[in-house]
C-alpha cells in the first residue's frame, strides 16, 4: 500500500502543475502518439491500428446503431457489444411468454439468428483533415460559408457506391475532419445472456466498482453476395471482414498496457472554470432531481408487475444511466477540485498571454447572465423528456405545425405514425400520469415564477396533482385513453388518423395538450430565446478560448473533445484508491458474483446453472492463476458514453475486454480527467467466453473465433 500511495501522490503532484493527461485523452486514430504508446508497452505500430492501405484494427471496430461501439471477432462477421447496447433489440424480441431479457437468447445456428430492422453498424473507411478546405485559412468564417464548404467536401470526396461522407468540427470549430463511412443494415441477434448476468447489479452497481456484470451481447453483420451493405434479405450472407480481433484468454497483470478503440459520445474537457462551477452547482443537480422522481415512480410499478417491467426495462435503464452518472460527476468535480484547478490553470495561461484575460472575463459575464435561463432549461427539458405524456404532446405539436404549414406529405405522415406506434408500444398512460403529476409538482416548486405559466401554482401540491393529472389523462386523446375517429391512438393508429382534420381538432381541445403548450409557450418566451442567444455568444468565445489555449500552452498535448467520432485512448490496467482508507484491486472474479447473490432479487439474482458451474468449479480454460474466472477489470483508459461496447486491446492488439462503464468516482472525466480517480470498467474476455461456452453451451460460436492462449 505504501508504494501505491506514493505513486498516487506523485501523479497528483504532476497533474496539479498542469494538464499532463497521465494516459488520458481521446485521440483521432490518424494522429496517435506512437512513441508514448510504445513507451507504455505497446508492441504493434500505429499503422496496425489505423491503415487505409491494408487491413488494420479499425476495420474490426464499428459504431453500433448510432450510439455504442462494437467489434468483429470472427471471419463470419460475428459482432460483440454490450448487453445494454443490445438491450432494446433483446427487449423487442421479448414477450411475457418468451422473456428473452430474463431467460437470455442463444441461436444454435445461423438460421436461428433474429433480424433487427433499423439497426445499423458504421465502418470508418478513412479519416481526412479538411480544415484548410472548410475554413479557407480563416477560423472565423461565417456559418453559411463554412456549411457551403462542408457540402463541397462531402460532394467531392471520392467514395464507393453506398458510402457517405461526414464532416465534423474539432476543437470547437478550429479544425474539421471528414469521415468516409460504410453503413451495414442487416444486423441479427446471435446471443445474449439473461439480464441476471448481462445486467447483474442493475442500478445499484451501475457506475461503481467492484463490478461483476457480464455486460455483453452478440450480433452478426450480413451483406449481399458481393460482401456489400444491403437491406435485410433471407438471401444475405455473413459479412466477411477485412480484419477481426483475436480474443485473448491470457492472464492480466496490473500495469499491463491496454488501449480502447471506439466512438466516445461527448466530452467538454476545455471549458472555463465558471462553466464547470455552473454544471456542478446548478444544472447537474436539477437534472438529477427530475430523474430521481421519475425513476422512483417507475421502479415501484416495475417491481410489482412483470408486463410493466418488460415494457419499461429499456427506458428505465436509459433514464437511470445518466441520473447516476451526474451524481458521480458532481461528487467527482468536488473531490478533484476541478473548479479551483481550472481557475489556477487559467491564471498560468493569462501570465503567458494577457489577451486570454479578456476572453475569460467575457465568458464569466455571459455564464452569469445565462445562469437562470440555463437552470430553467435543465428543469424544462428533463421534465418534458421524463413525463412521457408531455413528450407525446410535444410530438403532436410538431405534427400539427407541420400539417398547418403544408410540410406533412404522405411519406412523412407514415413515418410519424410509425414513430407513434413504437412509442405507444412501450407506454403506459396510467403509470405516466403518476410520473407527470409528480414532475409537474417538482417543476412548479423549483422554477422561478418568471418562467412559469400564469396560475401554475395550482400544480405545486403533488397529492392533488395525482388526481388532477389522472383525470386529464383518462379523458385525453393523446394518451390513447379517449378515442378519436372511433379508435384509440394507442390501439389503432391508422383508424385514429383516418380523418386528420377531426384528429387535429380533438388534439387541440385535449387538456393534456393544452397544459403542455402552456409550458412550452412560457418556456419559449421567457427562457429559450435568451438561453440560446447567450449560448451562441458563449460558443463563439469558447472557440476563441480553445485556440488561445492551444497557441499558448505548448507543453500540453491537446486532443479534440469527443463528438461520436472514432477515437483511441490508452493507459494501463490499474486498481484505485478513490477514498481515504479504500483501495480496489483491478480485477473481480466469479466468487464475487456469488457473494452478491440474493435469491429472487431484482438486481442480484443469479441463474441456477451459473451457481452450479461455480460450485463444481467447472471453469475449463477460462480460470486465471487464482483458480477462479475473472469477471471484470479496470484501467486508466479515458472513456465516456459511446465507448460502451468498445474493444479493450492488449499490447499486441488482441481483445482482452469489453468496455462498458466507468468507476463512479471518476465520471467527472467528461469534464476533468483526474488520473487518481478515472478508471474505465471492462468485462474480461475470459468471462465472456466462459458464459458462451460453459453457461450457454454455444461452443459453435467459440469455434468461429481465434482464441489466443
Amino acid at each position: 500500500m505504501i508504494k501505491r500511495n506514493i505513486l498516487i501522490a506523485s501523479a497528483f503532484f504532476s497533474f496539479s502543475l498542469g494538464f499532463a493527461q497521465q494516459y488520458g485523452g481521446m485521440w483521432i486514430p490518424t494522429e496517435l502518439n506512437e512513441k508514448e504508446m510504445k513507451d507504455l508497452g505497446m508492441k504493434i505500430s500505429a499503422k496496425d491500428i489505423f491503415n487505409t492501405q491494408k487491413p488494420s484494427i479499425k476495420d474490426a471496430v464499428v459504431q453500433f446503431n448510432g450510439g455504442c461501439t462494437a467489434e468483429i471477432i470472427s471471419p463470419k462477421g460475428l459482432l460483440l457489444t454490450n448487453h445494454h447496447c443490445g438491450y432494446s433489440q433483446i427487449q423487442s424480441h421479448s414477450t411475457v411468454q418468451n422473456d428473452l431479457l430474463s431467460n437470455g437468447f442463444w441461436a444454435k445456428n445461423s438460421t436461428e439468428e433474429l433480424a433487427n430492422p433499423g439497426v445499423t453498424v458504421d465502418f470508418i473507411v478513412d479519416i481526412k483533415d479538411v480544415t484548410k478546405e472548410v475554413l479557407e485559412g480563416n477560423p472565423y468564417l461565417d456559418v453559411a460559408t463554412i456549411n457551403a464548404n462542408i457540402q463541397k467536401v462531402q460532394s467531392t470526396t471520392k467514395t464507393e457506391s453506398g458510402q457517405k461522407v461526414m464532416v465534423r468540427p474539432m476543437y470547437y470549430g478550429n479544425k474539421y475532419y471528414a469521415f468516409v463511412i460504410d453503413t451495414f443494415k442487416d444486423i441479427r441477434l446471435v446471443g445474449a445472456p439473461p439480464q441476471s448476468i448481462g445486467k447483474f447489479g442493475s442500478d445499484t452497481d451501475n457506475w461503481v466498482w467492484p463490478r461483476h456484470t457480464g455486460d455483453f451481447s452478440m450480433f452478426r453483420i450480413y451483406a449481399d453476395k458481393n460482401n456489400r451493405p444491403a437491406e435485410y434479405s433471407k438471401d444475405n450472407v455473413p459479412y466477411v471482414p477485412k480484419h477481426y480481433l483475436p480474443v485473448s484468454i491470457k492472464d492480466k497483470k496490473e500495469n499491463d498496457f491496454t488501449f480502447v478503440y471506439g466512438f466516445p459520445g461527448r466530452t467538454t474537457e476545455y471549458l472555463p472554470s465558471i462553466a464547470v462551477d455552473k454544471i456542478m452547482k446548478d444544472t447537474d443537480p436539477a437534472r438529477i432531481a427530475v430523474r430521481d422522481v421519475a425513476l422512483k415512480t417507475l421502479d415501484e410499478k416495475m417491481r410489482a408487475d412483470d408486463a410493466t417491467r418488460i415494457k419499461y426495462a429499456s427506458k428505465y435503464a436509459s433514464v437511470a444511466n445518466y441520473w447516476k452518472k451526474w451524481i458521480g460527476e458532481v461528487e467527482g468535480l468536488k473531490k478533484s477540485n476541478a473548479v479551483q484547478k481550472k481557475a489556477a490553470y487559467e491564471q498560468t495561461l493569462i501570465a503567458k498571454n494577457p489577451d486570454i484575460k479578456t476572453t475569460l472575463d467575457q465568458l464569466n459575464q455571459l455564464y452569469n447572465e445565462q445562469a437562470p435561463y440555463a437552470l430553467n432549461n435543465a428543469y424544462y427539458t428533463e421534465t418534458i423528456r421524463n413525463a412521457e405524456t408531455l413528450t407525446l404532446a410535444n410530438l403532436y405539436s410538431s405534427y400539427i405545425t407541420a400539417v398547418e404549414s403544408g410540410k406533412m406529405d404522405e411519406k412523412t405522415t407514415a413515418s410519424f405514425k410509425n414513430r407513434l406506434s413504437s412509442f405507444y408500444k412501450d407506454y403506459s398512460a396510467e403509470l405516466d400520469a403518476k410520473v407527470t403529476a409528480k414532475l409537474l409538482a417538482l417543476y412548479a416548486n423549483k422554477t422561478a415564477t418568471q418562467f412559469l405559466p400564469a396560475g401554475f401554482d395550482r400544480y405545486k401540491n403533488e397529492a392533488q396533482n395525482l388526481q388532477t393529472i389522472e383525470n386529464l389523462s383518462k379523458n385525453s386523446v393523446i394518451t390513447g385513453r379517449s378515442e378519436v375517429n372511433g379508435a384509440s391512438l394507442s390501439a389503432d393508429i391508422d383508424k385514429a388518423f383516418s380523418n386528420p382534420d377531426k384528429l387535429i381538432k380533438a388534439i387541440k381541445k385535449d387538456e393534456m395538450y393544452i397544459l403542455f403548450n402552456s409550458l412550452k409557450d412560457t418556456y419559449s418566451k421567457s427562457a429559450d430565446i435568451q438561453y440560446t442567444s447567450l449560448q451562441a455568444k458563449i460558443d463563439a468565445l469558447q472557440k476563441k478560448f480553445m485556440a488561445q489555449q492551444m497557441e499558448t500552452d505548448k507543453d500540453r498535448k491537446f486532443f479534440p473533445d469527443a463528438n461520436s467520432t472514432m477515437r483511441v485512448t490508452y493507459g494501463k490496467i490499474k486498481g484505485s484508491s478513490p477514498r481515504d482508507a479504500v483501495s480496489y484491486d483491478f480485477q473481480t472474479h466469479l466468487a464475487g458474483v456469488v457473494e452478491k447473490y440474493v435469491p429472487g432479487d431484482y438486481e442480484f439474482d443469479v441463474p441456477q446453472k451459473l451457481l452450479d458451474l461455480y460450485n463444481k468449479k467447472d471453469y475449463g480454460v477460462y480460470k486465471d492463476k487464482s483458480g477462479d474466472v475473472p469477471v471484470g477489470f479496470t484501467a486508466t483508459n479515458h472513456t465516456t458514453g459511446g465507448n460502451s461496447g468498445s474493444p479493450a486491446l492488449d499490447a499486441q492488439g488482441n481483445l482482452v475486454g469489453l468496455n462498458f462503464d466507468r468507476q463512479w468516482e471518476g465520471t467527472m472525466s467528461d469534464i476533468n480527467y483526474d488520473p487518481r480517480f478515472s478508471r474505465n470498467i471492462m468485462v474480461d474476455t475470459k468471462y465472456i467466453l466462459f458464459i458462451i461456452d460453459k453457461f450457454a453451451d454455444s461452443k459453435w460460436l467459440i469455434d468461429e473465433m481465434k482464441i489466443v492462449k
